[in-house]
């Protein structure tokens, strides 16, 4: 199994010290965050995007270009882009760009979001989120694989004989499709034959199974080898201590924390407080031995070979001691349990024709 370690910049007060981050302070923790990912071994750092409180990730593609300057093996996540609201013509300039100035080290996870106040500020509804990612990704790929494009569709003005610049640094930038909450984005991903990304963040373990099952039956439908399905997953919030009790006592107030904010009200939860989502969902809370065998019980359910984690809430020590705890002793059981074909080539840039072979 590989690991990527992605931040969606959540900025609110430690429900412990109650301290606040300005956001300068916070922008660099997320900083330090990707480097110290790098030295613990992760394969890849993420940044997610919003678009209001109290999230400071509306740029991601700015955040991951500082990360490309103090790193130079991680690889590097849009954990999502939100391709359902943006300019496709900006997104393949803003992201080439990234793409050369890290080296080709850029993966690019895209989706509609799952936070509605998005639309109004980008001129779409709601409804119209799952028509619009599908135009606005087809347009992107031209973009980024086509050069005198002309292009004509509902969600932006027609194009005539444009080619974006810079060109990608790699010769395809490898594109995940994520996925929380509907068959329309397995489908989509099923039919271009690209990997999906399952949030598994907010509900229990049925639900995302079956848009993973959906997946692979749709990659079949497509002509496309179900075995060869590349599928990462989301791992839920993760705080690990010497036993399940200890861990549990120290968590509980980021998770209520984190629980009253109106961008977790929108999810609708369906667990009742930490125990039944330790219980039912996809929390990593525990030991390291009740975490290791939760991650493998869900493995054998999804088939994934990439997991996220985030430690966002904590305090700054605690994230260190976090993620240090996770890469010492659980990443190598992981490793040692699941392979993993993904990110296996020489040097950091597998291309996502390799990550297929």
């Amino acid at each position: 199994m590989k690991f990527a370690l992605f931040s969606l910049m959540m900025n609110i007060p430690n429900s412990v010290t109650g301290e606040t981050l300005t956001a300068q302070q916070k922008f660099q923790n997320v900083l330090n965050q990707a480097v110290l990912a790098e030295e613990l071994g992760f394969e890849a750092y993420g940044v997610g995007e919003r678009h209001g409180e109290p999230f400071l990730s509306s740029s991601p593609q700015m955040v991951l270009t500082a990360i490309a300057a103090r790193t130079s093996k991680i690889r590097l996540l849009t954990t999502v882009t939100v391709l359902s609201v943006l300019d496709p013509v900006r997104v393949a300039e803003d992201y080439a760009t990234l793409d050369h100035l890290s080296q080709g080290r850029l993966e690019m996870i895209i989706g509609k979001g799952n936070d509605p106040r998005h639309y109004p500020l980008f001129g779409i509804t709601e409804e119209e989120q799952w028509d619009s990612l599908a135009e606005r990704y087809a347009l992107l790929k031209r973009l980024w694989t086509e050069e005198h494009v002309n292009w004509q569709g509902r969600y932006r003005t027609a194009l005539t004989n444009v080619t974006t610049q810079p060109r990608p640094f790699q010769s395809s930038i490898p594109v995940w499709h994520g996925s929380a909450s509907s068959t329309l984005s397995t489908e989509l991903a099923a039919k271009l034959g690209e990997p999906i990304f399952s949030s598994n963040g907010f509900h229990p373990q049925a639900k995302y199974k079956a848009l993973i099952d959906h997946y692979r039956e749709r990659l079949a439908h497509y002509g496309h080898d179900p075995a060869k399905a590349i599928v990462g997953a989301g791992g839920g919030t993760l705080y690990l201590a010497n036993t399940n009790e200890e861990a549990v006592r120290k968590y509980c107030p980021y998770y209520n924390a984190f629980q009253s904010t109106e961008s977790a009200k929108h999810n609708q939860s369906p667990f009742r407080d930490l125990e039944d989502n330790i219980e039912r969902g996809p929390a990593l809370v525990g030991s390291a031995d009740q975490v290791i065998e939760k991650i493998l019980d869900y493995q054998r359910a999804y088939g994934n070979q990439v997991l996220s984690i985030s430690v966002d809430g904590l305090t700054e020590s605690e994230q260190r001691e976090q993620v240090e705890r996770f890469a010492r002793d659980v990443m190598p059981v992981l490793r040692r349990e699941i392979p993993s074909t993904v990110w296996n080539q020489q040097g950091p840039y597998a291309k996502q024709s390799e990550i297929h072979a």
